[in-house]
């Protein structure tokens, strides 16, 4: 892989995992802690900032194939790449469109069960951490 691709991929992969650590793992469970914030509140906060992030992400990923496809990188560097990929395809296809329904019923007034949609969201932005943690290292170091 080239100096500057492997650069460009190790620098939008770590912002990509600062914006994701920061929002999915600090911002969203503490604004439910804050004083005065109810779940409608909080959903309604929650569902500007995710869509604000993932459109964010989407950006941050074509950058990242981008840089890897110019770059004729090592096969880790193209799975992980394509593994984070894949893995933001599936909560914006998939999971997003899921808890967004669920979302709208509850700022409708419903009172509903813990989502699995929700904990599936989580186990997927876990996943998708280690990916560019890995993809980043793996790219600092091609």
């Amino acid at each position: 892989m080239n100096a500057t691709s492997a650069a460009v991929t190790a620098a939008v992969t770590f912002v990509w995992l600062g914006m994701v650590l920061a929002i999915s793992f600090l911002e969203a469970p503490l604004k439910f802690r804050a004083p005065g914030v109810t779940v409608p509140i909080g959903l309604g906060i929650g569902r500007v900032v995710f869509r604000a992030l993932n459109r964010v992400e989407a950006v941050l990923a074509a950058a990242a194939i981008v840089a890897v496809a110019v770059g004729g990188p090592p096969v880790s560097v193209g799975v992980l790449t394509a593994v984070a990929a894949l893995l933001l395809a599936v909560q914006l296809l998939v999971i997003r469109p899921r808890l967004n329904r669920r979302s709208d019923r509850v700022l409708a007034g419903e009172t509903l069960p813990r989502s699995r949609a929700h904990h599936v969201y989580v186990a997927t932005e876990s996943a998708k951490v280690l990916a560019l943690l890995a993809l980043g290292v793996n790219a600092l170091i091609a």
